[in-house]
């Protein structure tokens, strides 16, 4: 599955692989779609899912606040797009930031332009890090990359992990936090052990960082501290901030350089994008902010879901990680996906609540496992445990 997300991870999910207007998969999702955003309880209303009209009467209404108007639009890179890498570079504490149109393309980018600085072509990072899960092979069929596994459990690597390791690696990526394994981060002590572990190898480390900015409050540091255990660090736009698509890659202004040169040659020097520069600004301003309490409140509905599953009877469940470390984690349940997000939408179609969205089979384990991704933003501030307790209870009633 191609990760094709903003905000929220469960939906774009589900916007990926879907087939024409006319298919039934279609109409399924169109189904789905219609009754999240009908629903009047939300855990969050992600903005992929409003209407052109919405998103451009949304941008419309947010973009004078973050710039001036009246300025000339941009053209391959300035005004409002040059602003937007400032700022991120100053957010990081980096020296320098570029824009790309994608992260897939910041991270290949910045993985080369490593591989060419070190010598060593090979990038140590986890199976399940975005890279080896939803981009078909893009490092070593685009970039010519390598890539090795120090660790395989639903975790970030350890640092006696890195140590041991028997192959030279000239990179070290880290995936703050690893989606796929449930959005999971190690502590600051074991992420800094980590870094020292690759630095004696001699070994760079890049920070894939789409959703690093729901990190701070786990690591109890700010952004700047955590940028700065990296050599590099990408950071996504419209994943967590609500943006219409784009990423920048941060460093050391000489990187940033040549990663601009690379951007070009990946085909990636675009005329105009400051929808997408606009877009970003908004959700720094706006959302940016806020991610502290979706994170505080993303741990009182995870508790309440398993209080909800344990008091409904559901048998086995499993809600990961307990407490969540972001504002993001998982649920299993030991159904077919299509029971389950059929479940999901009939209570949201009958009662207003919508709780879960799509659900997926379980890449590993037994068959008959599955699990969906939940999300908390701005809606979510507004639900109590019993909210949580409750609408658990009326899907579960929906799974006889």
């Amino acid at each position: 599955m191609t990760d094709t997300t903003t905000g929220t991870d469960e939906q774009a999910r589900d916007a990926d692989g879907t087939a024409g207007p006319q298919s039934p998969e279609e109409a399924r999702r169109l189904r789905r779609i219609n009754a999240w955003q009908a629903a009047e309880r939300v855990l969050i209303r992600p903005p992929m899912n409003l209407s052109l009209r919405e998103r451009l009467a949304a941008l419309t209404a947010g973009a004078g606040a973050v710039t001036d108007l009246d300025r000339p639009a941009d053209i391959y890179g300035d005004g409002v797009v040059a602003e937007l890498e400032e700022r991120i570079a100053g957010l990081l504490g980096m020296e320098a930031a570029a824009f790309f149109p994608t992260g897939t393309m910041a991270q290949q980018v910045a993985l080369r332009c490593w591989a060419g600085r070190t010598g060593d072509a090979t990038v140590a990072l986890h199976p399940l890090a975005h890279p080896e899960v939803h981009e078909r092979g893009a490092l070593g069929a685009v970039s010519g990359l390598r890539t090795v596994h120090p660790a395989h459990g639903p975790r970030l690597p350890t640092a006696q992990e890195i140590r041991d390791f028997d192959e030279p690696f000239g990179t070290l990526m880290l995936e703050l936090p690893l989606r796929d394994a449930g959005f999971v981060l190690p502590t600051w002590e074991e992420l800094e052990a980590v870094v020292a572990a690759a630095r004696e190898r001699d070994a760079v480390v890049h920070i894939d960082g789409a959703r690093l900015w729901e990190c701070a409050p786990h690591f109890g540091r700010e952004l700047p501290e955590i940028a700065a255990l990296a050599d590099s660090v990408y950071v996504s736009f419209y994943k967590t901030l609500g943006g219409i698509s784009g990423a920048a890659l941060a460093g050391p202004a000489s990187l940033i350089e040549e990663a601009r040169t690379w951007r070009h040659r990946y085909g990636g020097q675009v005329f105009q994008q400051f929808p997408a520069a606009l877009a970003a600004l908004i959700g720094l301003d706006q959302e940016l902010p806020l991610l502290p309490s979706y994170v505080a409140q993303a741990k009182v509905v995870a508790r309440a879901m398993a209080e909800g599953f344990a008091a409904a009877g559901a048998g086995w469940f499993r809600v990961h990680p307990e407490p969540p470390h972001t504002h993001q984690f998982q649920v299993w349940l030991p159904y077919g996906p299509d029971v389950l997000t059929e479940a999901a939408v009939r209570q949201a179609e009958e009662t207003g609540v919508s709780l879960f969205r799509k659900w997926y089979p379980a890449a590993a384990g037994p068959p008959g496992v599955s699990f969906t991704e939940v999300t908390v933003g701005l809606e979510g501030l507004e639900w109590t445990a019993e909210d949580v307790r409750d609408a658990v209870r009326g899907f579960v009633e929906r799974l006889g």
